[in-house]
């Protein structure tokens, strides 16, 4: 064997497991929203939920999330409905979506969840006649963007922080009924969240719950998801 192809021969086996990790299909986890999401540390809690129940190789987990945000700085299709900056439109999924490719690097997906906490700003611009749209149309984009059939999801409901304001109770009802709108979706209750004083954002304890709650859910949804067909 000549010198040239031992070391031919010494870096494929070296890189021999890099390759063949980067064939096996992973389940993508996308967490967006605004600040309720922003402020919630999925290390502690659910990443090792997650990692625990499908091994930590067979995951990747991304989170995107900006405080005090609309949901047309997610959905591409918005219509500008006012004063409203037209070059915001989309521009966090485009974030979203950027760092999700560099964290498949490659990677073919087995499936994918989206872990949604967002609405507080669209209630309060009294905005929730266009949510289920828009919501819709986000699900839309990732299935595309992302070239897959099924896209699971669960949604956190608005807290009880704004009962009583009209945009408010009707978000809620919104975000339950796509919650409950088939088998690959699910949403969780965050009532209980908020401390005593029913805070717009929640306690240190409540965001670990609501870790928890995220990540009981999403692998329920995944028990009974079929996994996307593998890329050739």
């Amino acid at each position: 064997m000549t010198s040239t192809t031992a070391l031919l021969s010494l870096i494929f086996f070296l890189a021999s497991p890099f390759l063949s990790l980067a064939g096996e299909p992973v389940h993508l986890f996308l967490l967006s929203g605004q600040s309720n999401m922003a402020n919630l540390n999925p290390g502690p809690v659910f990443t090792p939920q997650i990692q625990q129940h499908f091994g930590a190789d067979n995951v990747v987990i991304v989170k995107v999330a900006k405080s005090g945000q609309p949901i047309r700085r997610w959905h591409q299709g918005w219509k500008l409905t006012g004063a409203q900056n037209p070059k915001q439109i989309g521009d966090i999924y485009e974030e979203l979506m950027k760092q999700t490719k560099t964290a498949l690097n490659g990677r073919p997906i087995e499936s994918v969840t989206l872990v949604w906490m967002q609405g507080e700003r669209d209630a309060k611009e009294g905005l929730s006649d266009h949510y289920q749209e828009a919501f819709q149309g986000l699900l839309d984009q990732i299935k595309t963007e992302l070239k897959i059939k099924n896209l699971n999801y669960v949604m956190g409901r608005l807290s009880d922080s704004g009962l009583g304001n009209k945009d408010w109770d009707r978000m809620r009802d919104i975000q339950q009924k796509l919650g409950e709108a088939g088998p690959h979706a699910a949403w969780v209750n965050t009532d209980d969240l908020n401390g005593e004083t029913n805070d717009l954002h929640y306690t240190k304890e409540g965001y670990q719950l609501l870790a928890e709650r995220f990540a009981s859910r999403a692998i329920e949804l995944l028990k009974h998801s079929k996994p996307e067909a593998k890329q050739p």
